[in-house]
């Protein structure tokens, strides 16, 4: 982190930024009265970069976005919840591009410059009849408060929005950051079932958005797990406009240094609230893997704790049971030496040099498991490599929510 970096944390999510718009409206994709359909524009176009599930079979949005991202200008963002609009073939494609037309007439800017998102259900057509009725009210609506009514119409089983917006200076300009996302189940990297969305008033060369995108997410995002599944239509959109008229910002630069920080705490901040919000979670957990000989094997092994289904349960139920956890960390893929393994719940070292510490410590280990947000640390070595993601348990409403999803 820039050492000169003060971040001030801001209300105003994606229209907090100078030139920003956004709307939230019912259009009837899911049951009334609940908004599904979402507008982000700039009333400027300027950069735009993004970052895609790696699901081989991808939602006809997601396509058409990365078809469009490769001229790296955009002005505005279309997403509507309650269908993914994904496996719909060609007419899936058609619906994207028709939604995409619709708001680019509307706005009266090219199609080009307009994304389309979708999430939902996975192989129902898009109700079109009803989004063309709904979109060219929807551009109506634009407004600087628009924001939170766009967080909630991006909602599936998210149980709140998020949002989130912040400040900093680059080079004597005050920069502004803002964000929403949404995400509840089938989160894992490489990215979850989760679209996040930021808007920026800082003047910025597109290839430099782009890498600041995709550091950004490799540290949130893409470190955050709740049952192990990524889905379809994962899309991180990042739109720029020039409206703070700084200096641009280009790549290895300290300004971009400095913006790059900015943008990994307003993902961060979202990646958390996505993870708080996990379907049927009761705790939230931070995975801290170290020692290792590189930063990968790190990530690997802290990968295979945050997925381990009798890790999350054990969570859920409030079991110390550090077994599941080294025993997690052993089929990793990596190679360590036991002798060399520690772990800690919170502060409490249960295991050292491989071996129980006491049931004293398995005691105080029983306490912390109690507590709403917990850390486990493992050590597996001296060497350099570390990674540290977020994970939540598994509990009997997740069960109940994933079995009904589509009745």
């Amino acid at each position: 982190m820039p050492k000169s970096v003060q971040i001030k944390k801001i209300k105003g999510g994606v229209t907090a930024p100078k030139g920003f718009l956004a709307a939230g409206i019912h259009a009837g994709v899911k049951p009334a009265p609940e908004l599904d359909l979402a507008l982000v524009a700039s009333e400027r176009k300027g950069p735009i970069a993004g970052v895609f599930t790696k699901n081989q079979i991808q939602a006809a949005p997601v396509t058409l976005n990365k078809q469009q991202l490769k001229k790296h200008i955009g002005q505005a963002i279309v997403i509507n919840s309650g269908n993914a609009n994904a496996c719909t073939g060609d007419q899936g494609m058609a619906n994207a591009k028709e939604m995409r037309q619709i708001i680019a007439r509307q706005l009266k800017i090219p199609q080009g410059a307009v994304f389309v998102n979708s999430t939902g259900v996975i192989g129902r057509p898009l109700p079109m009849p009803v989004l063309r009725k709904a979109l060219p009210l929807l551009a109506i609506q634009l407004s600087p408060s628009g924001h939170w009514k766009a967080a909630k119409a991006i909602m599936t089983t998210d149980t709140k929005s998020k949002e989130f917006a912040c400040q900093g200076k680059i080079s004597g300009h005050l920069i502004t950051i803002g964000g929403m996302a949404k995400g509840s189940g089938m989160i894992h990297p490489n990215m979850a079932t989760m679209l996040g969305y930021l808007t920026t008033d800082a003047n910025i060369a597109p290839r430099a958005l782009q890498r600041g995108l995709n550091e950004a997410v490799e540290k949130t995002f893409n470190c955050i797990s709740i049952d192990g599944d990524n889905s379809t239509n994962d899309t991180v959109l990042c739109l720029a406009n020039g409206s703070a008229n700084n200096p641009v910002i280009q790549l290895g630069t300290p300004a971009y240094k400095t913006f790059t920080h900015l943008l990994k705490e307003a993902c961060k901040s979202l990646a958390l609230q996505i993870c708080r919000d996990g379907e049927g979670m009761t705790k939230l957990v931070t995975i801290m893997v170290e020692g290792t000989k590189t930063h990968q094997q790190a990530k690997q092994i802290g990968q295979t704790i945050a997925t381990s289904m009798l890790v999350k349960t054990a969570i859920f139920g409030e079991d110390p049971n550090w077994g599941r956890i080294i025993a997690a960390a052993g089929h990793a893929g990596v190679l360590f030496n036991p002798k060399h393994l520690s772990l800690k719940f919170d502060n409490v070292t249960v295991v050292q040099k491989g071996q129980c510490v006491s049931t004293k410590a398995d005691t105080r280990a029983r306490k912390i498991m109690r507590k709403k947000e917990l850390a486990l640390n493992i050590r597996v070595g001296n060497g350099p490599g570390y990674h540290r993601l977020w994970t939540t348990d598994l509990s009997y409403e997740y069960v109940k929510i994933n079995a009904s999803y589509t009745t």
